[in-house]
């Protein structure tokens, strides 16, 4: 029984792997970078406090995501922010494999558009590596959310890890993949 893959991986073995190959001019096939992981990541000021508004946070990431979040919790005391060694701070996802790709195309062709007044993502959010970050303000744009059952209204990072050398090869993929960057004046 062959597992059914989704349509992003599908489209990235099919046209983009092929694109990218002469634009760049790979030699091996295993040079051709690809996403290898999408890391969502959820840190908590005031909300650490109260257990249940940090529960619900950790559920809405894992219903986002379609995986149970981790809790993370602090490394170190850090009196200026009132955070105690090993106190839960934050939650984070690592998605990977076709999980990944499935919060992809979700993140691409459904809760990007659904941003308020947007223009594009930033292409100066790369780190010299070839992964992307940016940030989310609102979780209810991912429709798993239900608008009227969340207690308040939270952002989160998202982290794009590709296995492409720089920044350059890193946007070519991210672009052919579909993801919306702002058009430079």
């Amino acid at each position: 029984m062959e597992k059914e893959i989704n349509r992003r991986h599908a489209y990235y073995n099919e046209v983009v792997k092929k694109a990218l190959q002469q634009k760049f001019g790979y030699k091996n096939v295993m040079e051709i970078p690809k996403i290898e992981k999408i890391v969502l990541s959820l840190r908590l000021g005031k909300e650490k406090e109260n257990a249940k508004t940090f529960n619900n946070a950790v559920d809405e990431l894992t219903l986002i995501a379609g995986q149970k979040a981790v809790v993370t919790l602090a490394k170190k005391s850090v009196s200026n922010f009132k955070i105690r060694k090993g106190q839960k701070i934050g939650a984070k996802v690592t998605l990977r494999g076709e999980r990944m790709y499935e919060f992809f195309d979700r993140l691409v062709s459904v809760a990007l558009p659904r941003v308020r007044d947007f223009q594009g993502l930033s292409t100066t959010s790369f780190d010299g590596r070839g992964n992307y970050s940016f940030g989310v303000k609102e979780q209810i744009i991912f429709p798993e959310i239900v608008y009227d059952k969340i207690d308040a209204v939270r952002g989160f990072d998202i982290m794009i890890v590709t296995s492409a050398k720089t920044n350059e090869e890193a946007k070519e993929l991210l672009a052919l993949m579909g993801v919306p960057f702002k058009k430079v004046k």
